[in-house]
């Protein structure tokens, strides 16, 4: 599932190929899955519109559109929003087409169709958790106060970081020495703030790099993200620690598999 900084890069990329763009027409596949407003609904809200900003609020897209309407957007597993010529050749998989009133088109395309589309008012949409980039290490730090479940379980948990997933909560515990294994409630303030740091540095660098292209993730222009060449533990299970040789190891937690070094993590 593409997390943060691959919908950050996706967001990105759009805003800068079609912000301005007037929505002339909508075509919708006959698929329910990705919608959670109904395409009739969608069809009529969007035709018309113009796209003032596009922009990420965690894992979600969000499109402010004329007339105070948003588009929202979650690429699901698979999804992918690419800003092309009427005259490419559609995907497979294409969902969704919005013809613009230049001649161009953005389109969503979900193989897997896990994806969402939905249709709102304008309002300030703020997603169900945190934004990870942004919050202060005294809010994060209350987030884990207290809380019975492992680090790496609390860090997937959208409502507290929404963002956050299973790449970079292992990159981000691995650049702060802290096991994945460790009850959120038992790490000390040094190591709140080794960790705070360290998810912010990671999921900055992998937005700089464009995101990591381990499955089938491409950027609104079609493009590979080159994060992946700088991960140090994400599935690398069994491979040798880049820091100390030692083997990396896999388990499954929080129903995610999860990758760390035993020596540099504690």
């Amino acid at each position: 599932m593409p997390e943060l900084p691959e919908v950050e890069t996706v967001a990105r990329g759009v805003h800068e190929r079609v912000r301005g763009e007037t929505v002339e027409s909508v075509w919708f596949s006959s698929k329910p899955e990705p919608f959670k407003t109904s395409p009739r609904k969608m069809a009529r809200a969007l035709t018309g519109k113009k796209i003032e900003r596009v922009y990420r609020v965690g894992k979600h897209i969000v499109f402010d559109l004329s007339q105070d309407t948003q588009w929202i957007v979650h690429l699901g597993m698979t999804g992918r929003l690419l800003a092309c010529n009427s005259a490419d050749s559609v995907a497979n998989h294409t969902h969704a087409v919005l013809h613009f009133s230049s001649g161009r088109e953005l389109r969503f395309i979900d193989p897997r169709r896990f994806g969402r589309l939905d249709i709102r008012e304008r309002t300030a949409f703020t997603g169900p958790g945190s934004e990870p980039l942004t919050i202060s290490f005294e809010e994060f730090a209350e987030l884990f106060r207290g809380r019975k479940t492992s680090i790496k379980a609390a860090l997937l948990n959208q409502k507290l970081l929404h963002g956050v997933g299973n790449i970079y909560a292992d990159e981000g515990l691995f650049r702060a020495g802290i096991r994945p294994t460790r009850m959120a409630k038992s790490l000390k303030k040094k190591e709140l703030n080794l960790l705070h740091s360290a998810l912010q540095t990671v999921l900055k660098d992998a937005i700089r790099l464009g995101g990591s292209s381990v499955s089938d993730y491409v950027d609104a222009n079609g493009a590979k993200g080159f994060f992946q060449l700088e991960h140090k533990v994400y599935l690398r299970g069994g491979r040798p620690c880049l820091v100390c040789g030692t083997a990396i190891r896999r388990l499954v937690l929080a129903g995610r598999g999860t990758h760390y070094c035993p020596r540099c993590q504690k």
